[in-house]
């Protein structure tokens, strides 16, 4: 069977739904191509089921400080884990039931299937050929799990099953520490499963930061083991497995793998040729990954009526960028022209107690640039103490020379907050004195923030730090605070 159409958009995802929203807009003649589950990697396995099991478990956990502020009774609390899986999954089933309702109206239009590109414009799913004027790869992404531990398989969940489990075993290694291994780790810990973190490297959750970065693994580790550095390895016991990283071992019972996700350019699994993408098929070169060269503000790959979205290009693997992504590929797939977008100020969130943030630019990727850096620890900062979550660390960087504000990383009280109003004010170009002169409320989490920017006031003026209030006529008086 052979059908000609406007456009093929392969995968049904966040990218690819964003994407069908714009290419609706000029034509009905389209195809929506997916493999497996519908539902978009967010809904189904990933930010929102996550979330919701996050809130039990820091509900739970805060029976721990209840006594010292004089509510007693706490301790007679008790979790029932398989109560808490069917409510995950059962708030998880109302967010993709909307999913698939948009799915289901696009009828004979939605094809079932994994989808091989013959050639730029030519689709191969099964017996079906689509020729197509423009193609949207949207394919998503998948949990990596090295082929090394595939004899372990049964003993192995990552998002894509964990909440499909009726029960958590009592000993869980979690290897990986980014976000998801961070986020889920933490949760499960304070759901009373006995968790050791495994994570190759010295930095967790995508910081940067060293400072930031050292009172992560601090906040982490008064809950849990962590292991830092050397690779994790598998090994088979009776009933059990053992997990090693360098010279330290333990029995546990599973493992969650969360070392990252991978773009979906072939089958899970023990793959066969056959199966893949096929995206050799381009004719443009491939990079290590097997992904090709794509322009981020238009989403186009090469010159190519192609046009590649949300997290199988591996750019930013992160909702709304995906969703973004799907929009601009959606609407260039209906130009004669493709045009070039602003991408918004990259926003990263890890949903953890404290929240983990890195907005902007990172430490890392402003080495060997001027800039300057304002902190505030939130360990005497006056909300954060009344709420007893007064831990953590802000630090903001600026540009040395004009004080515009270029990124900051952050585990912090609120952090989720705290980041969106950075990320504003980094978009919005402002400096550290024009974003001190914006409100702050008492007693407020963003009282820190204000801290952080009157350092790097201090920092980046070129005489005296500047009165934050503004005069009438816009001119500047100087302060010593």
């Amino acid at each position: 069977m052979t059908r000609k159409v406007d456009v093929a958009i392969v995968g049904a995802g966040t990218a690819g739904l964003s994407a069908l929203s714009e290419v609706r807009k000029a034509t009905e003649n389209f195809v929506l191509i997916n493999d497996g589950a519908y539902g978009t990697t967010c809904a189904r396995v990933g930010c929102m089921p996550s979330k919701a099991l996050i809130q039990v478990a820091n509900d739970y956990h805060r029976r721990h400080s209840l006594d010292k502020i004089g509510v007693h009774g706490a301790d007679a609390l008790s979790i029932n884990i398989p109560k808490v899986l069917e409510y995950v999954r059962s708030l998880r089933d109302s967010f993709v039931a909307g999913v698939i309702k948009r799915v289901e109206e696009v009828g004979e239009k939605s094809i079932p299937g994994y989808a091989q590109f013959v050639e730029p414009t030519v689709l191969k799913i099964d017996n079906t050929t689509i020729h197509a004027k423009r193609v949207i790869l949207a394919a998503g992404s998948t949990p990596f799990v090295p082929e090394a531990w595939f004899d372990f398989y049964h003993r192995i969940f990552t998002t894509d099953t964990l909440f499909e489990l009726r029960d958590l075993p009592a000993k869980i290694g979690v290897i990986g520490m980014g976000v998801v291994g961070t986020e889920l780790g933490q949760a499960l810990r304070r759901l009373g499963i006995d968790i050791t973190g495994v994570h190759r490297g010295e930095f967790i959750a995508g910081l940067t930061d060293p400072k930031v970065n050292k009172e992560a693994i601090n906040a982490l580790s008064e809950e849990m083991p962590l292991w830092m550095g050397p690779e994790a390895e598998l090994k088979q016991a009776t009933n059990e497995l053992v997990i090693v990283s360098g010279k330290q071992m333990k029995r546990i019972t599973m493992v969650l793998a969360s070392m990252g996700r991978r773009p979906v350019l072939a089958r899970v699994g023990r793959i066969e040729k056959h199966k893949a993408l096929q995206l050799e098929n381009l004719g443009v070169e491939l990079d290590d990954r097997g992904l090709p060269k794509f322009d981020p503000t238009t989403m186009q790959v090469d010159d190519l009526p192609v046009f590649i979205a949300g997290d199988v290009n591996a750019e930013r693997p992160i909702l709304h960028e995906a969703a973004d992504e799907g929009r601009i590929a959606g609407f260039n797939a209906m130009q004669e022209q493709p045009r070039c977008f602003v991408r918004r100020t990259p926003l990263h969130i890890v949903f953890s107690d404290p929240n983990i943030a890195v907005v902007g630019k990172s430490f890392a990727q402003l080495q060997g640039r001027d800039f300057s850096t304002g902190e505030v620890s939130f360990v005497d900062q006056g909300r954060s103490r009344i709420m007893k979550k007064n831990k953590g660390l802000l630090r903001i960087y600026a540009d040395t020379k004009s004080g515009e504000l270029l990124g900051a990383e952050m585990i912090a009280p609120g952090g989720e907050h705290l980041a969106h109003l950075l990320a504003w004010a980094i978009q919005q170009k402002l400096t550290a004195l024009e974003a001190l002169q914006m409100p702050f409320y008492h007693p407020v989490i963003e009282e820190g923030v204000r801290t952080a920017l009157r350092e790097l006031g201090k920092k980046t003026a070129k005489s005296r730090p500047p009165f934050e209030l503004a005069l009438c006529d816009e001119s500047v008086v100087d302060s010593l605070y």
